[in-house]
């Protein structure tokens, strides 16, 4: 790629990893109330509950947060959200999976109309998009906090399925199944991960042009900014 879009894919990367972080509070948040919705207040009856708590303290949620959200919940007021995803094709065949948490499945159905209608793209069928990726675990670990083979050796024994070096970060891969046995293994091992998440992973990366990759950043982007949306995934390879 020509380097202007490079430079947009880096601050792109870049700025994704900056809203990831400011969308786990507003997740677990909205898995909390869900939660107590389902099962009530009581996290020994309630292990939905308790996953939801959990995820909390591992992104260091305040517990006065927690409470909150777990009376917030109590309220008749307070609707419960429902999972979904939306399928999308973008520019140059790149495939896009929208993961989302709403509380109003039509203001959700409007905001991604508008999406398109603004930046292009093309609501897909369900499955004609998914079809391409893997639901798979992903945690990064600092570079500077073990050596590549020592973690190697520890995750892979833990049932992690592949290892990758990103920028100053190794990238563990794993199935769905061995997630949490991976990041026990870490925390056993005394060491912090940066990011642990199910995310949907490409089989493979399409190759696009300057304008059209720039056209799809737009369009990620704009996606991202929605109150309802959790994570955006796409298989436009970024250099």
């Amino acid at each position: 790629m020509a380097g202007h879009s490079k430079w947009a894919n880096m601050k792109h990367r870049k700025d994704r990893a900056d809203k990831k972080k400011g969308k786990i509070f507003s997740r677990i948040m909205k898995e909390i109330i869900s939660a107590v919705k389902q099962g009530g207040p009581d996290q020994k009856g309630n292990n939905k509950l308790r996953v939801a708590i959990q995820k909390a303290k591992e992104a260091n949620m305040p517990n006065d947060n927690i409470e909150r959200n777990i009376k917030k919940a109590s309220s008749a007021d307070q609707q419960d959200y429902t999972e979904m995803s939306y399928e999308l094709y973008g520019y140059g065949g790149v495939g896009i999976i929208v993961d989302i948490m709403t509380d109003n499945k039509n203001r959700t159905s409007s905001d991604m109309r508008i999406a398109t209608n603004k930046y292009g793209g093309t609501i897909a069928t369900p499955g004609a998009v998914a079809y391409n990726f893997d639901r798979k675990g992903r945690v990064t670990v600092a570079k500077s906090a073990i050596s590549e083979d020592e973690l190697f050796l520890l995750v892979s024994e833990a049932g992690a399925e592949d290892m990758a070096l990103e920028d100053d970060l190794y990238v563990i891969y794993t199935t769905v199944e061995a997630f949490n046995q991976v990041k026990e293994a870490l925390e056993k091992a005394s060491l912090k991960w940066e990011e642990a998440e199910l995310a949907m992973i490409p089989k493979s990366h399409v190759e696009v042009s300057d304008e059209d990759a720039n056209s799809n950043i737009a369009l990620i982007e704009y996606i991202e900014g929605l109150d309802d949306v959790d994570a955006v995934y796409h298989n436009m390879r970024v250099e």
